[in-house]
C-alpha cells in the first residue's frame, strides 16, 4: 500500500529479487561469529592467534575478509561488518548465508550522558530505530530487540568476570552530523544512554532471518553536550576486553 513516505511502505513478501542465499554458496564454517568493528583487534587476531580467511565478500570497497580462529578449543568465525546500518546490514545477510547462526557483536558508541565513563560496558536490549535499513525488514515501529539469548548469554560472561555494566537501550542513526541537542534530549527522555549507526539493523535483518543476535559496546566520545568531546575513544583499552567477552558470549549460546 501507497504511504505518505516511501520509507513505511513495508512489504511482508520474504523474497527479494536479490536473495543472499541465491548468489552466496554456503561454506564450512562456524555456526558462531563475532562481528568485530575494532580492525586493530582483528590485526592482533591475525598476527597472534593465526585466524586465517575463511572467505573473501566483495563490495565496491573492497574485499571483507571471514576469518576462522581457535577459541577456547572451540570454532569461531569473525568479521567486520562496515560502518553504517546498510553496509553491516548486508555483510550479516552474506555471513547468515554462508552458514553462521549465533551472533555476538562488539563496537564502541557514542555517550549522551557525560557520567558514563570512557570504556564502560553497555549492553543494548533494544535500539531506537532512527535509521532506514530495518523498515526494509520489519514493519515500521519505533523499537526492535536484541535476542534476548544473546543478552543472557552476554549478562552471564560480564558476571563471570565481575565487569560492570549497563543494560540499555541505544539510538541507532545514519546521520552521524546530525546527532542535534533536541534529538540527544528525547532519546535521553526514552532511555537511550548511547548512539551509534547499526544495531537496529543488525536487530532487525536477525529477526527477518531467524538468527540469534545481541551486542556489546562500550562508552565511547561524548555528545551529551553542545560540545562534543572525542576523549581519545577509539583508542581505548577497551577494545580487545570487549572482543573477548563478545567471543566467550557467542560460544554459549
Amino acid at each position: 500500500m501507497q504511504q505518505e513516505y516511501p520509507i513505511l511502505e513495508f512489504d511482508s513478501n520474504p523474497q527479494a529479487v536479490i536473495e543472499p542465499q541465491r548468489i552466496i554458496e554456503p561454506i564450512e564454517i562456524p555456526e558462531h561469529a563475532v562481528v568485530c568493528f575494532f580492525q586493530d583487534v582483528i590485526t592482533r587476531l591475525v598476527q597472534k592467534h593465526q585466524a586465517k580467511v575463511i572467505k573473501h565478500l566483495k563490495s565496491e570497497i573492497g574485499k571483507h575478509p571471514v576469518y576462522e580462529f581457535e577459541f577456547e578449543g572451540k570454532r569461531l568465525a569473525v568479521f567486520h561488518p562496515g560502518v553504517g546500518a546498510p553496509l553491516a546490514a548486508a555483510m550479516l545477510e552474506e555471513v547468515i548465508a554462508l552458514g553462521c547462526r549465533k551472533f555476538i557483536a562488539c563496537g564502541g558508541a557514542g555517550v549522551l550522558n557525560s557520567e558514563i565513563a570512557v570504556g564502560q560496558v553497555v549492553v543494548p536490549l533494544s535500539a531506537i530505530r532512527d535509521e532506514g535499513t530495518s523498515y526494509h525488514y520489519l514493519p515500521p515501529g519505533r523499537e526492535v530487540s536484541a535476542s534476548l539469548e544473546g543478552v543472557a548469554a552476554i549478562e552471564t560472561v560480564l558476571k563471570a568476570h565481575n565487569c560492570d555494566y549497563i543494560v540499555s537501550k541505544t539510538w541507532t542513526t545514519d546521520a552521524v552530523y546530525r546527532e542535534t541537542p533536541a534529538k540527544i534530549e528525547r532519546r535521553k527522555a526514552e532511555g537511550c544512554a548511547v548512539v551509534e549507526m547499526e544495531a537496529a539493523a543488525f536487530f532487525a535483518v536477525a529477526q527477518f532471518r531467524g538468527v540469534k543476535f545481541a551486542q556489546l559496546l562500550y562508552g565511547g566520545d561524548d555528545v551529551s553536550s553542545e560540545k562534543w568531546d572525542e576523549r581519545e575513544w577509539n583508542t581505548h583499552s577497551a577494545r580487545e576486553k570487549l572482543f573477548l567477552f563478545a567471543a566467550e558470549a557467542c560460544l554459549i549460546l
